[in-house]
């Protein structure tokens, strides 16, 4: 019991900063998310781990519970599949090698489409460049805040339902691992693996359900459900799929800062199912106040 109390208290486990799509340091993301009342955090920057000392050491400074994590990017088809890895080894070299070569080919992937878009808007690679900090994973988000700072959208949004819109014609696919071989990469390198937002609407919408099945033979911990990009008619799917095979239900923010309207704490997770994540990941230790 002593064990649990010292997590317990609103938890927020999908928040991101400067290392990879977010717009505020880690120092900063855990400060957001201690003044909207959360006691513990995990900071999920895609495809890296580069911000947990500083988040961790920010999240002891407030008396907060710091849980390392990372979204590592996959694809299914056509979708975007995120997994949410947490307590992962982050020195495993499989998963560590697989994170490299991910974030090399979203550079080149984000020159590409910058080459795209500047046959007809004036943007160039240093503009996006100006918008990304040192060591971040570069990605679309970071072409979307050039695309602000140029004057051609008002906001991330408007850059996504417009100019970086795959129908617009600017869009190149990238290269990320299927769903099947982030989940056993997470699992081999001790973590507890999520998906993320798995209910969206469009082009991401939810993978068949004899897929997640699959991924639950492999090791799939469970969803995050709670999201505010998941549809209602998903999550009552995922709910009842969580509950046949007795999965881990979680619910974030997906905080990004000033790049989506998301809030710090708008959905949480429960005390129990967090248990659940540190009872079972093996690769990486919380950090508690």
């Amino acid at each position: 019991m002593q064990e649990r109390r010292r997590f317990e208290g609103p938890s927020d486990l999908h928040l991101h900063s400067t290392r990879s799509d977010g717009t505020e340091p880690p120092q900063m993301v855990v400060q957001a998310a201690h003044d909207h009342g959360l006691r513990t955090i995990a900071l999920t920057d895609h495809d890296t781990t580069d911000g947990w000392a500083e988040a961790a050491e920010a999240s002891a400074s407030l008396g907060m519970t710091f849980i390392p994590g990372m979204e590592l990017s996959a694809a299914h088809g056509w979708r975007n599949v995120h997994v949410l890895a947490y307590l992962i080894d982050p020195d495993d070299a499989e998963l560590r090698a697989e994170t490299e070569r991910i974030r090399e080919d979203r550079v080149g992937r984000a020159e590409r489409i910058v080459a795209n878009i500047s046959r007809d808007y004036d943007l160039q690679w240093e503009d996006v460049l100006a918008q990304t900090s040192a060591g971040a994973t570069v990605g679309r988000p970071h072409i979307a805040d050039a695309l602000v700072a140029r004057g051609f959208v008002r906001d991330r949004g408007e850059a996504f339902a417009g100019i970086l819109h795959p129908r617009e014609g600017y869009f190149v696919p990238h290269d990320a691992p299927d769903p099947w071989t982030a989940v056993r990469l997470v699992v081999a390198a001790g973590g507890v693996p999520i998906i993320a937002h798995p209910a969206t609407s469009g082009r991401d919408r939810m993978m068949p359900l004899g897929v997640m099945a699959e991924l639950v033979e492999l090791g799939l911990a469970g969803f995050e459900i709670d999201h505010r990009e998941n549809t209602e008619a998903g999550k009552r799917t995922l709910r009842e799929l969580a509950r046949r095979h007795d999965l881990i239900v979680t619910g974030s923010s997906d905080y990004h800062g000033r790049g989506k309207p998301n809030l710090p704490g708008e959905n949480t997770t429960s005390d129990a199912m967090v248990a659940r994540i540190l009872e079972r990941g093996t690769g990486s230790a919380p950090v508690y106040p």
